[in-house]
Protein backbone atom coordinates (compact mmCIF):
# COMPACT_ATOMS: atom_id res chain seq x y z
CA UNK A 1 0.00 0.00 0.00
CA UNK A 2 1.31 3.73 -0.93
CA UNK A 3 2.05 6.31 1.69
CA UNK A 4 1.82 9.10 -0.89
CA UNK A 5 -1.76 8.78 -0.24
CA UNK A 6 -4.03 9.74 2.92
CA UNK A 7 -6.15 6.95 2.13
CA UNK A 8 -4.19 3.61 2.29
CA UNK A 9 -4.20 2.04 -1.03
CA UNK A 10 -3.76 -1.10 -2.67
CA UNK A 11 -1.13 -2.26 -4.74
CA UNK A 12 -2.93 -4.47 -7.75
CA UNK A 13 -0.30 -4.41 -10.75
CA UNK A 14 3.39 -3.27 -12.06
CA UNK A 15 3.86 -2.42 -15.67
CA UNK A 16 6.92 -4.18 -16.94
CA UNK A 17 9.10 -3.85 -19.62
CA UNK A 18 7.78 -2.29 -23.20
CA UNK A 19 7.10 -4.50 -25.94
CA UNK A 20 7.43 -3.72 -30.21
CA UNK A 21 7.56 -0.03 -31.06
CA UNK A 22 4.46 1.41 -30.44
CA UNK A 23 4.13 2.24 -26.75
CA UNK A 24 2.73 -1.58 -25.70
CA UNK A 25 4.38 -3.01 -22.30
CA UNK A 26 4.24 -6.13 -19.90
CA UNK A 27 1.06 -6.11 -17.08
CA UNK A 28 1.60 -8.03 -13.65
CA UNK A 29 -1.40 -8.60 -12.25
CA UNK A 30 -0.91 -8.91 -8.46
CA UNK A 31 -4.74 -9.29 -7.79
CA UNK A 32 -7.56 -12.32 -8.26
CA UNK A 33 -9.78 -9.33 -9.99
CA UNK A 34 -8.42 -8.95 -13.48
CA UNK A 35 -11.98 -7.60 -14.40
CA UNK A 36 -10.86 -4.09 -12.65
CA UNK A 37 -8.46 -3.51 -15.68
CA UNK A 38 -10.56 -2.74 -19.14
CA UNK A 39 -9.95 -0.19 -21.51
CA UNK A 40 -10.32 3.19 -20.26
CA UNK A 41 -9.96 1.80 -16.54
CA UNK A 42 -7.57 5.07 -14.39
CA UNK A 43 -5.25 3.96 -11.47
CA UNK A 44 -2.75 5.77 -9.62
CA UNK A 45 1.05 5.29 -9.83
CA UNK A 46 3.88 5.69 -7.44
CA UNK A 47 4.96 8.07 -10.05
CA UNK A 48 2.69 10.65 -8.11
CA UNK A 49 0.36 10.78 -11.84
CA UNK A 50 -2.56 9.12 -12.76
CA UNK A 51 -3.05 6.81 -15.74
CA UNK A 52 -5.75 5.28 -18.06
CA UNK A 53 -5.22 1.62 -19.49
CA UNK A 54 -6.07 1.43 -22.97
CA UNK A 55 -5.56 -1.73 -25.51
CA UNK A 56 -5.60 -4.47 -22.62
CA UNK A 57 -4.87 -7.80 -23.58
CA UNK A 58 -4.85 -9.54 -20.13
CA UNK A 59 -4.52 -13.06 -22.94
CA UNK A 60 -0.99 -11.31 -23.79
CA UNK A 61 -0.37 -9.40 -20.57
CA UNK A 62 0.17 -6.25 -22.34
CA UNK A 63 -1.28 -2.49 -22.07
CA UNK A 64 -0.74 0.67 -23.38
CA UNK A 65 -1.34 3.63 -21.28
CA UNK A 66 -3.63 6.56 -23.11
CA UNK A 67 -1.84 9.01 -25.27
CA UNK A 68 1.57 7.09 -24.74
CA UNK A 69 2.28 6.00 -28.33
CA UNK A 70 6.06 5.11 -28.26
CA UNK A 71 8.76 3.12 -26.68
CA UNK A 72 10.48 6.30 -25.49
CA UNK A 73 7.45 7.80 -23.74
CA UNK A 74 6.63 3.81 -22.82
CA UNK A 75 9.69 3.93 -20.78
CA UNK A 76 8.49 5.90 -18.51
CA UNK A 77 6.49 3.50 -16.83
CA UNK A 78 8.59 0.32 -17.07
CA UNK A 79 8.03 -0.75 -13.46
CA UNK A 80 5.49 1.60 -12.42
CA UNK A 81 2.83 0.58 -9.28
CA UNK A 82 -0.95 1.18 -10.13
CA UNK A 83 -2.74 1.29 -7.33
CA UNK A 84 -6.85 1.46 -6.58
CA UNK A 85 -8.81 2.22 -3.36
CA UNK A 86 -10.72 -0.08 -1.18
CA UNK A 87 -14.17 1.36 -2.01
CA UNK A 88 -12.89 1.29 -6.12
CA UNK A 89 -12.22 -2.48 -5.16
CA UNK A 90 -15.65 -2.96 -3.63
CA UNK A 91 -17.67 -1.09 -6.84
CA UNK A 92 -15.58 -2.70 -9.46
CA UNK A 93 -14.60 -6.19 -8.29
CA UNK A 94 -17.38 -9.16 -7.72
CA UNK A 95 -17.03 -10.98 -4.48
CA UNK A 96 -19.28 -14.91 -4.12
CA UNK A 97 -20.84 -15.81 -1.20
CA UNK A 98 -18.04 -17.11 1.55
CA UNK A 99 -15.59 -14.40 -0.16
CA UNK A 100 -13.65 -11.81 1.39
CA UNK A 101 -11.34 -8.99 0.42
CA UNK A 102 -8.25 -9.46 1.90
CA UNK A 103 -8.17 -5.71 3.61
CA UNK A 104 -11.70 -6.87 5.19
CA UNK A 105 -9.64 -9.52 7.18
CA UNK A 106 -7.02 -7.37 8.70
CA UNK A 107 -7.73 -6.17 11.80
CA UNK A 108 -10.27 -8.81 12.51
CA UNK A 109 -9.69 -10.44 16.07
CA UNK A 110 -9.31 -14.26 16.06
CA UNK A 111 -11.27 -16.42 18.80
CA UNK A 112 -11.22 -20.16 19.39
CA UNK A 113 -13.27 -21.30 21.73
CA UNK A 114 -14.47 -17.94 23.10
CA UNK A 115 -10.95 -16.99 23.39
CA UNK A 116 -8.83 -14.22 21.94
CA UNK A 117 -5.44 -16.07 20.48
CA UNK A 118 -4.62 -12.59 18.60
CA UNK A 119 -5.64 -10.12 16.00
CA UNK A 120 -4.81 -10.80 11.78
CA UNK A 121 -2.13 -8.41 10.76
CA UNK A 122 -2.53 -9.54 6.74
CA UNK A 123 -3.20 -12.34 4.91
CA UNK A 124 -0.67 -14.09 2.87
CA UNK A 125 -1.01 -16.32 0.17
CA UNK A 126 1.58 -19.27 0.07
CA UNK A 127 1.06 -21.46 -2.88
CA UNK A 128 -2.32 -21.91 -3.35
CA UNK A 129 -3.28 -21.42 0.74
CA UNK A 130 -4.33 -18.31 1.78
CA UNK A 131 -2.81 -17.91 5.54
CA UNK A 132 -4.28 -15.37 8.35
CA UNK A 133 -1.06 -14.14 9.56
CA UNK A 134 -2.02 -13.32 13.48
CA UNK A 135 -0.46 -11.10 15.90
CA UNK A 136 -0.98 -13.16 18.70
CA UNK A 137 -2.68 -11.63 21.87
CA UNK A 138 -0.37 -10.37 24.96
CA UNK A 139 -1.53 -12.43 27.11
CA UNK A 140 -0.67 -15.38 25.30
CA UNK A 141 2.62 -14.23 24.32
CA UNK A 142 3.54 -13.57 28.06
CA UNK A 143 2.86 -16.83 28.73
CA UNK A 144 5.57 -18.16 26.17
CA UNK A 145 3.74 -18.33 22.46
CA UNK A 146 5.32 -16.65 19.41
CA UNK A 147 4.44 -12.86 18.45
CA UNK A 148 2.94 -14.08 15.17
CA UNK A 149 1.76 -17.17 13.58
CA UNK A 150 -0.70 -18.64 10.50
CA UNK A 151 -3.46 -20.19 10.23
CA UNK A 152 -4.82 -21.43 7.21
CA UNK A 153 -7.60 -19.42 5.91
CA UNK A 154 -9.85 -22.70 4.57
CA UNK A 155 -12.04 -25.53 6.63
CA UNK A 156 -11.68 -27.04 8.71
CA UNK A 157 -9.63 -24.07 10.60
CA UNK A 158 -11.88 -21.58 9.26
CA UNK A 159 -15.50 -21.64 10.86
CA UNK A 160 -17.07 -18.22 10.57
CA UNK A 161 -16.35 -14.69 9.79
CA UNK A 162 -18.14 -11.88 10.67
CA UNK A 163 -16.62 -8.44 8.87
CA UNK A 164 -19.07 -6.00 10.57
CA UNK A 165 -17.68 -7.55 13.74
CA UNK A 166 -14.18 -8.01 12.78
CA UNK A 167 -14.12 -11.49 14.46
CA UNK A 168 -13.38 -14.67 13.22
CA UNK A 169 -13.76 -17.81 14.74
CA UNK A 170 -11.63 -20.72 14.11
CA UNK A 171 -10.54 -24.85 14.81
CA UNK A 172 -7.61 -25.94 15.52
CA UNK A 173 -5.55 -22.94 15.51
CA UNK A 174 -4.60 -23.29 19.10
CA UNK A 175 -2.82 -26.18 18.30
CA UNK A 176 -1.12 -24.29 15.51
CA UNK A 177 0.44 -21.55 17.42
CA UNK A 178 1.49 -24.38 20.39
CA UNK A 179 3.51 -26.29 17.87
CA UNK A 180 4.94 -22.57 16.29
Amino acid sequence: MSKQFKEQLLHIATIGKTVGIKGDMKFHIKTDFPEQFHNGATFFTNLKKNITLNDVNLERGTIKIAGINTVEGAKKYTNAKLFTTRDETRKNCHLEDGEYFWFDLEDCEVFEDGKLLGKVYEVERITITNYLNVNTDESLVKTGSPKNFLIPFQEPFKVSVDIDKKIITVKGAMDILEAS
